[in-house]
């Protein structure tokens, strides 16, 4: 297990040194990401402001709250743009032209390779602006915020982290038994935009079983926000553990189970 975390850690640091050189030489795929992810960042702000500065409470949550919310949120997907999300989101592209041969044939896991080797420096200002959200979130909403609270909330980020990259990668991985995963991607797409706007509280019903269990977006930003404003407990804790558990079970599973049936499309 050390063995294979150092033999990790050695090709991570060679594919960082490798995709700053490119960087480097086309600045422009350097700076591009900040600008996109940005303008993204400020749309949701504005639509956060368009729909919530009229309304009081959302599931009991008051406006710093949903400030807090936000910002969890834009955290998470910060850090999936900084670290994975580019390098994810190519997998049904590389499934359909073959080049996934290429991974298989080296000496390191291929998921992982493909996960970090499009790392992008670009986004990290949106990690420092999420940041920025949740220190104003906090000034808004006076929690009983102390030490124990915020080492909560970062164990929470980090665990949820965890679960937003299986989602990915488990949506991405259909591409291995599906001709076209389209559809995936605009699941995806149509479960992060809700829940970047209605946290996890919200949800009742058949909604509930869908954003908590199935496709569980609804936990993602709403655990971490209840855990720093005193609102979690163990049971709650313990489901959230559960669902993590779950979809990495699932993932590896999906994933492997994947690549035994993966025929190259050059063969």
């Amino acid at each position: 297990m050390r063995s294979r975390i150092r033999k990790n850690r050695k090709v991570l640091q060679a594919m960082l040194a490798l995709r700053f050189h490119g960087l480097t030489v086309f600045r422009l795929d350097f700076f591009a990401p900040f600008f996109i992810d940005g303008s993204l960042f400020a749309i949701q702000l504005l639509a956060f402001s368009a729909v919530y500065s009229n309304v009081d409470t959302v599931g009991g949550w008051g406006r710093g709250e949903m400030i807090l919310y936000i910002g969890t949120f834009s955290l998470l997907n910060a850090v999936s743009m900084t670290l994975y999300f580019f390098g994810v989101c190519r997998i049904p592209d590389k499934v359909k032209s073959g080049e996934l041969d290429l991974y298989l044939t080296k000496p390191v896991s291929p998921l992982f390779r493909l996960s970090f080797e499009n790392i992008s420096p670009g986004s990290v200002p949106l990690i420092f602006l999420s940041i920025a959200i949740l220190a104003y979130g906090g000034r808004v909403a006076q929690p009983e915020i102390c030490g124990r609270s915020v080492a909560a909330y970062c164990f929470w980020i980090a665990v949820m982290a965890v679960l937003y990259y299986e989602m990915e990668v488990l949506l991405r991985s259909v591409s291995l038994y599906l001709v076209s995963s389209a559809r995936m991607d605009q699941l995806e797409e149509a479960g992060i935009a809700l829940c970047m706007k209605l946290p996890g509280i919200a949800f009742y019903g058949v909604y509930k079983v869908i954003f908590y269990l199935l496709l569980p977006y609804g936990i993602m930003a709403t655990l971490p926000v209840q855990s720093l404003i005193g609102e979690m407990d163990g049971r709650l804790a313990a489901y959230g553990i559960f669902v993590v558990l779950l979809f990495s079970g699932l993932t590896a599973a999906v994933w492997k189970r994947g690549l035994r049936r993966y025929n190259s499309a050059s063969s």
